[in-house]
C-alpha cells in the first residue's frame, strides 16, 4: 500500500470513529468516556483523543459525574445541542416553510412566506427569500440546509425533475443554493422528508418499515424499507397522487386525468366546498371548523376523499405489505372520520389477511414533519448522528 493510501485509509479511520463516539454520545445523552469505549469497542486512548477534538469543536462538552459507588466518579459527556444548527425547508404547500433548528431537532425559529401561486423561477426567488430570512436569525455556525420540495428528485444530485405544481422541471436546485450560500444542501422529495422525520423523531422512530403519506397540496408516499429511504430505479417511488383513478377524469397539473391529486387533496377539497356552499368563500381553515363541527355535507366530502387515499394505498399495501402506515400533511386535521374513511377502504380493497396487519395512524408531528425530515437529512451526513 502506497503511503498516500494508507494516510486516507488511516483518515478514513478516524472519521469513522469520530462519528461512532458522537453518535454514541448522543444516543445515549449522557455517558462517560469509559462507557462509550465499553459500548463501541473502541480502546480508551482513541476514545479520549476523539472527545478532546469534539470538545474542541464545542460540540461536546463535560456535565457532571455518575454518582460514586466507593470508587472514583466518572465524568459524563453529552452532545451541546445548540452548538451547531441547520436549516429545514418545507416546499410542498401553498406556504413555503422554513425553520432554523438545533441537533435534537428542537425549533429555534420558524418563517412561513406565502406562494401566492408563484411557480417557475418566481417560486425559486421566494425559496431564495426565505433562505435569506433564516440565516439572519441563526445565531450558531450552521451544518447546512435541507429541503423537502414536492415532485421527483434525484436526490443523489440535487436535482427536481419534475415538479408539477411549482412547474420545475430538471431544476439543480442543490447547486443553485450552495454556490449562493456556500453551505451543504440536501434534498429530497417532501414525503420522502416526511417519513425520514417520522423514523427520526415521531412515534414510529427506528421503525425498520415504514409508509408515510403526506397529503396537502399534492400526494404521495414516503417508503422506508430497512431503515433506508428507497427511492426508486427513477426516484420516483411513492408518486401515488398521479395513480389515475377516475378514467376521462378531472385535468391533472401533470397532464394526465383523473389523477388521484384531482380527488385528494387541499386544492381539491376547497373546490368542491367551494361548489357545495358558492356564496361563502372558503377557506382550508373554515373547512376544517366545519367538519369539526358536524357540517354533514362536507363530512360527506371528506369521508368520500378518505375513500380514495385507501383505496390507492390498498394497492401499496398488497404490493409492499408495510404494517406501519402514518398519515400527515395538511389533511390530517380532518381526524378520526378521514382516519376510519381510508381504513374502511384498504380493507375493502386490499387482502383482509395483510389488511387487517396494517397499523393506520396520524403524525404527531404537524406542519413541521418536512422541515425536521429535512434536518434529518443534514445531521444524517454532516455528522451521522441520526
Amino acid at each position: 500500500m502506497t503511503p498516500s493510501l494508507k494516510k486516507a485509509t488511516r483518515q478514513q479511520l478516524k472519521d469513522h470513529n469520530k462519528r461512532l463516539i458522537l453518535k454514541t454520545i448522543y444516543e445515549r445523552g449522557e455517558i462517560s468516556r469509559a462507557e462509550i469505549a465499553r459500548v463501541t469497542h473502541l480502546t480508551r486512548p482513541t476514545v479520549s483523543s476523539i472527545v478532546a477534538e469534539l470538545m474542541g469543536e464545542t460540540l461536546v462538552a463535560e456535565v457532571g459525574q455518575t454518582s460514586s459507588g466507593g470508587g472514583k466518579p466518572a465524568t459524563l459527556l453529552s452532545v451541546v445541542n445548540d452548538s451547531r444548527q441547520l436549516i429545514g425547508i418545507d416546499l410542498a404547500d401553498s406556504e413555503f416553510r422554513g425553520c432554523v433548528i438545533n441537533l435534537r431537532g428542537e425549533i429555534r425559529h420558524r418563517i412561513t412566506l406565502p406562494v401566492d401561486n408563484r411557480d417557475g423561477d418566481g417560486a425559486l426567488a421566494r425559496v431564495y427569500d426565505l433562505i435569506d430570512q433564516l440565516l439572519a436569525l441563526a445565531d450558531s455556525p450552521l451544518l447546512g440546509i435541507g429541503i423537502g420540495s414536492p415532485g421527483v428528485m434525484d436526490a443523489a444530485n440535487g436535482i427536481v425533475r419534475r415538479a408539477v405544481n411549482l412547474n420545475w422541471r430538471d431544476l439543480p436546485l442543490r447547486s443553485l443554493l450552495s454556490e449562493r450560500y456556500d453551505l451543504p444542501v440536501y434534498i429530497a422529495n417532501d414525503s420522502q422528508a416526511a417519513a425520514l422525520a417520522e423514523y427520526t423523531f415521531g412515534k414510529k422512530k427506528n421503525i425498520a418499515n415504514l409508509l408515510v403519506i403526506k397529503i396537502g397540496l399534492g400526494v404521495s408516499a414516503g417508503i422506508i424499507i430497512n431503515g433506508q429511504l428507497f427511492h426508486g430505479d427513477g426516484f420516483g417511488a411513492g408518486e401515488i397522487g398521479h395513480v389515475r383513478m377516475v378514467e376521462n377524469g378531472e385535468l391533472c397539473r401533470c397532464g394526465s386525468r383523473g389523477c388521484l391529486e384531482t380527488l385528494v387533496t387541499s386544492r381539491a377539497l376547497l373546490t368542491r366546498a367551494r361548489q357545495l356552499l358558492p356564496a361563502a368563500d372558503l377557506t382550508f381553515e373554515d373547512v376544517v371548523r366545519a367538519v369539526s363541527g358536524g357540517d354533514p355535507a362536507l363530512t360527506d366530502v371528506v369521508v368520500s376523499m378518505g375513500g380514495s387515499v385507501g383505496q390507492a394505498l390498498a394497492a401499496m399495501v398488497a404490493t409492499l405489505n408495510i404494517r406501519h402506515i402514518v398519515i400527515g400533511g395538511m389533511m390530517a386535521q380532518f381526524g378520526a372520520k378521514f382516519l376510519a374513511s381510508i381504513r374502511q377502504s384498504i380493507m375493502a380493497n386490499a387482502p383482509f389477511f395483510l389488511a387487517d396487519d396494517t397499523e393506520l395512524t396520524f403524525s404527531e408531528l404537524g406542519q413541521d414533519i418536512v422541515v425536521l425530515g429535512a434536518s434529518a437529512l443534514v445531521l444524517a451526513d454532516e455528522l451521522g448522528i441520526v
